[in-house]
């Protein structure tokens, strides 16, 4: 199971996006975000990890919800090993400092703030739809239907 913290941070009708490549080349767009570290609270996480990967301070102004998630195994890139459960806690959260530049010795080669009517073009991680989902309906429940994944990068 992995537990992660995501901002959503939307301004102007732009949301801020960074662009993951892996170890193998390939690029996708997702949101600032990652791991929460043992012992770490998700709420610092995320503050941590859109410093990390974008250069910029944030702060978070509310929970919007979580998404859990449970990929089978057979659809992993380890087929082996078994079913993986994602557990994502997403905060809407505004930009107060810095300057957007890639992650020093990480896996975000940019980040850029991306007009919400384009990120349907875009290569993207569902993580990005359903952070977008919960920013736009703040549903009371804090949980919004499944995001159908179809061509989007599963996380």
């Amino acid at each position: 199971m992995r537990l992660a913290a995501y901002a959503v941070c939307v301004e102007d009708g732009r949301v801020l996006l960074a662009r993951y490549v892996s170890p193998e080349g390939e690029s996708n767009w997702t949101l600032p975000g990652g791991k929460v570290e043992h012992g770490e609270d998700p709420f610092d996480t995320v503050i941590r990890e859109v410093a990390e990967e974008t250069g910029c301070d944030a702060v978070v102004e509310r929970l919007l919800g979580v998404d859990s998630r449970v990929i089978p195994a057979a659809e992993r890139t380890v087929p082996d090993g078994p079913d993986h459960q994602n557990v994502g806690i997403f905060y809407g959260a505004r930009i107060t400092g810095g300057r957007l530049r890639p992650e020093p010795n990480g896996d975000i080669v940019e980040s850029v703030w991306t007009p919400i009517p384009d990120v349907p073009r875009l290569r993207r991680s569902s993580l990005v739809d359903i952070g977008l989902a919960l920013a736009q309906t703040l549903p009371a429940t804090g949980h919004v239907a499944p995001v159908p994944v179809g061509d989007l990068i599963q996380h």
